[in-house]
């Protein structure tokens, strides 16, 4: 399941409360938009927040939740209706459906039952919701240090983002060292480590108050401040804002880290692309070897398509042949060599698509991100041979 769904929940018994957050806390398909301790005020909640799914406990006072069921079925009929109960009484049961609710689990609420339930109305809400199309993660990865990941992050970003209909996150993983915010030339009011710490609290509009706009439309959540912050970060915590910003957003970019941390492996599980960018001299190839191992024993090999970055720069590369025998993998993508643009583009703090769009550096990206993220999928022309964004040509300003 691709998409990430809002659920709000309804129980009047505490303990029994706590036990169903919990068990959605664990699951990275949904956000945990809500909760709510009385019959009464959950439709108000419900109108509030627009959740998804609504899950509602029945047994503290069966006759009212199922008024509430039946509220919600007519006010709010685009929130699919859960129940739980721990009767498992055939007349309550058929109560439940007729009043409006589409699935009705058992209590205690095993796992695999609630994600097939939660699948089959994921499905229901595909079929009749067009606008749900799902959240695409996209990490950027190095094969070292210097090969341009960050650039190729944050432009892909920005690309991204002069797309109206699409909403774009970048997020900088690098906890030490990242500089997202420099080549954005911006000075963000909130890092990753507030986010990361208060993810508990957010909603989706809190979370875009926590993040820095930039110009082009992309959101960006940088790292932090000062380095002893990055140990107030944990994996779980990562996972929750990425569970969050995948509810809120259509792209999200993760720009690693050369560390390969426990927060980056998190992010490449999270992906669903990982573009490995490497250059075509020996030490990157060799490193491309290596990851590649380790990916595979992460499971996230499929994932992954390399980037070769500076393309046509002469002086010490190996053949392209050379370089895919070496990694023993196809390259997917060839970024061509323009060392004055991205010098300019990274001391100005502007993206490519500002400072030149029509560049062949700019151009190559934007057929990259079309590939990406228009068909989703790799295609028969890995050399880069395809157009850019369909639509977007008068702005870079000809044909191709």
């Amino acid at each position: 399941m691709t998409n990430v769904l809002r659920i709000a929940i309804v129980d009047p018994s505490d303990s029994a409360r706590d036990g169903l957050k919990t068990t959605l806390l664990g699951l990275d398909m949904v956000w945990l938009e809500a909760e709510c301790s009385r019959y009464e005020f959950f439709a108000d909640v419900v109108a509030q927040t627009n959740p998804d799914i609504g899950l509602v406990s029945l047994d503290s006072d069966p006759d009212k939740a199922l008024k509430l069921v039946e509220q919600l079925a007519t006010n709010s009929p685009a929130c699919s209706i859960l129940v739980v109960s721990g009767s498992t009484d055939g007349t309550l049961i058929l109560r439940a459906m007729r009043a409006g609710a589409k699935e009705f689990l058992p209590k205690p609420v095993r796992i695999d039952d609630l994600v097939s339930a939660l699948d089959r109305l994921a499905d229901r809400r595909g079929r009749g919701d067009s606008r749900k199309a799902g959240s695409m993660v996209i990490a950027v990865v190095g094969a070292t240090g210097g090969v341009g990941t960050t650039s190729l992050a944050v432009n892909l970003g920005c690309i991204l983002a002069q797309d109206p209909k699409l909403s774009v996150a970048l997020v900088d993983l690098d906890l030490s060292l990242g500089d997202a915010d420099v080549f954005l030339d911006t000075i963000p009011d909130y890092t990753l480590v507030d986010v990361a710490q208060n993810v508990t609290r957010l909603d989706f509009a809190l979370l875009k108050r926590s993040l820095t706009k930039h110009a082009s439309g992309l959101f960006l959540l940088p790292r932090p401040v000062q380095l002893e912050d990055a140990k107030h970060i944990t994996p779980d915590d990562v996972q929750r804002v990425f569970g969050l910003l995948k509810a809120t957003f259509s792209h999200v970019i993760l720009d690693l880290s050369k560390s390969y941390s426990p927060v980056d492996m998190v992010a490449l599980q999270a992906a669903t692309h990982i573009l490995l960018v490497t250059q075509l001299d020996l030490p990157c190839l060799r490193n491309v070897v290596r990851l590649m191992m380790s990916f595979g024993e992460a499971g996230v090999k499929d994932k992954v398509r390399i980037v070769v970055n500076r393309a046509g720069l002469d002086t010490g590369q190996i053949g392209l042949k050379k370089a895919q025998e070496t990694m023993g993998r196809e390259i997917f993508w060839q970024i061509p060599n323009d060392y004055r643009t991205m010098v300019e583009v990274r001391n100005n703090g502007v993206p490519l698509i500002e400072q030149a769009p029509k560049a062949a550096v700019t151009q190559s990206i934007v057929q990259l991100t079309e590939t990406l993220c228009e068909i989703g999928k790799p295609t028969d022309e890995p050399d880069g041979s395809k157009a850019g964004f369909k639509g977007w040509i008068p702005f870079f300003g000809g044909k191709k």
